[in-house]
């Protein structure tokens, strides 16, 4: 099989495509042969250095897929059955390549009315979303919730995550975006590159925050007394959870986890047609380093997504 790995830590330059066997499933798992990888903006970064989730080159990077079940050494699946997941996040899934063995329970059926490439773009976005905003920030039908980064892979998500929950939401999102985010049902956009949010925004119950920076911060401001604040950047800054704990608010960090519950929840959603899932652009297999580049000016609308 053809997978994307790299020797050195560097720029884009340095993924390759190259030949490798064919991973075994283990009991309990399955051999997915992928058509489709949801890539991240925690892959470049990986890929560059930054931190060293995976240890030393080489490795294969990726954990968005979406797939048929090519042999199961397990009772869920059956060959032939249409799969996705993000197998064995935050350990490696080797998914840059042409088949993945996935423990069983980190997949879940594709809906017929998700695409591969849709499906492969949904796992990590879309769990993130829901262990931010239904298991952790426990949102329920009234709560006014804060969405930053609205037009991103997690935010645009999180928008409609929290629509159906019955929620009022708020997102920040640049100008350009407005149309995006409100056609995903936002409430009130909130323009970052003319207005601060946190001098017109009040009374949130949950703010859901992927941008980083100083933004967790400064969702203290606007948050309720009592309100929470999940954070899937920020999640081991123990000083400002003090922060919000001085202030009467809740700090919530968020690493997320497959989670087949949660997987199958969003499969509801979609199937409700109360989810759906952007795909910003498609790029073959061969272009990896071009998506990764795409991935690394930003701005992004929704997901970027390797086809194989």
């Amino acid at each position: 099989m053809r997978v994307i790995t790299q020797h050195s830590f560097g720029g884009p330059e340095v993924l390759t495509v190259t030949d490798a066997a064919k991973p075994r499933p283990l009991p309990t798992e399955v051999l997915v042969r992928v058509a489709a990888i949801g890539l991240n903006p925690l892959e470049p970064r990986l890929r560059a250095g930054e931190f060293p989730l995976l240890g030393p080159p080489p490795f294969v990077l990726g954990w968005d897929i979406s797939g048929v079940v090519e042999t199961a050494a397990t009772w869920r699946f059956r060959p032939g059955d249409e799969v996705f997941g993000m197998p064995l996040f935050p350990r490696a899934a080797g998914a840059y390549a042409e088949f993945v063995a996935a423990p069983a329970l980190h997949l879940v059926r594709k809906p017929p009315s998700l695409s591969h490439v849709e499906a492969s773009a949904l796992p990590v976005v879309g769990l993130t979303a829901w262990q931010g905003l239904v298991d952790l920030g426990g949102v329920t039908e009234g709560d006014r919730v804060l969405v930053h980064g609205g037009g991103g892979g997690v935010g645009h998500v999180a928008i409609q995550l929290a629509k159906a929950l019955g929620a009022h939401v708020v997102t920040t999102a640049g100008g350009s975006k407005r149309e995006f985010v409100e056609g995903f049902g936002a409430d009130e956009v909130i323009d970052y590159t003319t207005t601060d949010f946190a001098e017109v925004v009040r009374d949130i119950d949950v703010v859901l925050d992927t941008l980083g920076g100083d933004t967790a911060e400064r969702s203290l401001e606007v948050l309720r007394p009592g309100g929470h604040l999940v954070t899937a950047v920020a999640e081991e800054d123990t000083v400002l959870a003090a922060k919000f704990a001085a202030a009467g608010r809740r700090f919530s960090g968020i690493a997320v986890d497959p989670d087949p519950v949660a997987l199958r929840g969003l499969v509801e959603l979609v199937e409700q047609g109360k989810l759906r899932v952007h795909v910003h652009e498609t790029f073959p297999f061969e272009r990896i380093a071009d998506a990764h580049r795409l991935i690394e000016r930003g701005h992004l609308r929704g997901k970027v997504v390797l086809t194989v």
